[in-house]
Parts: structure tokens; C-alpha cells; sequence
């Protein structure tokens, strides 16, 4: 059989754009595991291809396989405390040439916000990448932070781990250098944060980057050890 007939038998056995919905409403709910993946095959909602029927048709059968999976939180896990993971696969797509941004937010022992999606511009460098997650995250951090003061004390600063030295250093430095200075401004608002005190930007050896699944696939053994630290059994 032909691709294409295979491809059309795929297309009358059910809506590529209805699987990728229920797929987008399920990461988006609880489980940051496919988040990256579901982004991948949302890309291409009109004109799907044979491989891309054949990607959703494995994040199904993954989902088959980890059913009893879910977020588990922990009362009196740290109280207070929000714990904040960026990370950017510099160029990661190979049509565009653009990175991807990877956020993960954790309170009581499980995350509580995620996010995985292709950045807006090309990056021509990693430093690039991970400043524009960063600012991606210091946005979804100040957010979350107002939202919880709301309900319960939150007495620490937030603390946002990235993986990349070079970043961390330019979301402390405010000045300008040659090599940054084709960033875009808005690229550095994690920067403003930490200058005003309301964030703090420390480095992660890229082992403990939880964000790292949101950015690319990863091998089992690798999946698995970041879904267990970010509260998902």
C-alpha cells in the first residue's frame, strides 16, 4: 500500500484535528510528559502528513500505557515556595530554525504550570534561547507569585533555574555587550525582574533541568527520571 492510501485510511479512521484537541486539552490539564510532543503535531492542523497521523497515533499509545499517571502534590511541601525550571532547545526546528522554550513551575512537591512552545523569532545563539525562555518564565513566575499571595503567604523569593551560565549571567548584568546586543529588548525582561528583587535567576546542571522535556524528545530512562521530579507518577 501507498503512503498517500495509507495516509487517507488514517484520515477516514478519525479527525487529525479533533485527536490533537483532546491532546492538547489533556497537556495542558495534567500531563506535562506530552506537552513537547502534542506541540509538534499541532503544528500542522490543515494539510496533516502520513507521519505526522503516525506521531499522534503513538502519543495515544503512550497515553495507553500510563494511564494511572497524574500529578501528585504534597501538603506542607515547602510552603511558600515556587520552584521555576527554563530551558531552549537552540534551533530544535530544523523547518524554521527556531528554538524552543521549555517552562516548568513546581509547588507542593508537583508542577502547577507548564509550557512548551516555538519561539516567536530564530536565535543565532543558545545564550539567545535561553534569555528569551527565561523572560518567558520570569513572566509566568511574577504571575503565578500575585495569584498564590492571594491565598497563601508566600515569604521567598522565586528562584528560576537555568542551564546555561551565560544567561544567568546576562539576566544579572545590565549592561549591554556585542554579543547581546541584537537581542531584542523585550527579550530581557527576566533581567528587570531581577534587578527590582521580585525574581532570582540561578544555575542548574543540565542533569536537573526539569524543563528540558518540554524542549525535546527525550529516551525513556530520561523521560521518566523528570516526570518522577516533577511530582507526575
Amino acid at each position: 500500500m501507498l503512503p498517500d492510501e495509507e495516509s487517507n485510511l488514517l484520515h477516514e479512521s478519525f479527525s487529525y484535528r479533533s485527536a490533537v484537541g483532546a491532546l492538547l486539552y489533556l497537556a495542558t490539564g495534567t500531563r506535562p510528559d506530552i506537552a513537547h510532543a502534542v506541540g509538534l503535531v499541532s503544528r500542522n492542523l490543515e494539510k496533516p502528513s502520513h507521519e505526522d497521523f503516525i506521531k499522534v497515533k503513538r502519543i495515544f499509545r503512550y497515553l495507553q500505557g500510563t494511564t494511572d499517571h497524574g500529578l501528585v502534590y504534597r501538603p506542607g511541601y515547602k510552603p511558600g515556595v515556587i520552584e521555576n525550571y527554563s530551558d531552549a532547545d537552540h534551533g530544535g526546528d530544523f523547518q524554521t530554525g527556531r528554538s524552543t522554550t521549555g517552562v516548568v513551575c513546581l509547588h507542593a512537591g508537583a508542577a502547577i504550570s507548564w509550557l512548551s512552545q516555538r519561539q516567536s523569532s530564530v536565535a543565532i545563539s543558545t545564550t539567545e534561547a535561553e534569555i528569551v525562555a527565561a523572560s518567558e518564565a520570569a513572566r509566568e513566575v511574577v504571575w503565578l507569585r500575585r495569584l498564590m499571595e492571594t491565598m497563601i503567604p508566600m515569604n521567598h523569593v522565586p528562584e528560576l533555574y537555568v542551564d546555561n551560565e551565560a544567561a544567568v549571567k546576562l539576566a544579572h548584568n545590565p549592561e549591554f555587550h556585542r554579543r547581546t546586543k541584537h537581542i531584542r529588548i523585550r527579550h530581557f525582561y527576566v533581567r528587570e525582574r531581577v534587578s527590582d528583587g521580585e525574581l532570582e535567576v540561578k544555575r542548574v546542571p543540565t542533569e536537573f533541568q526539569l524543563a528540558d522535556m518540554m524542549t525535546k524528545p527525550l529516551h525513556k530512562p530520561r523521560l521518566n527520571a523528570l516526570c518522577d521530579r516533577i511530582g507526575l507518577a
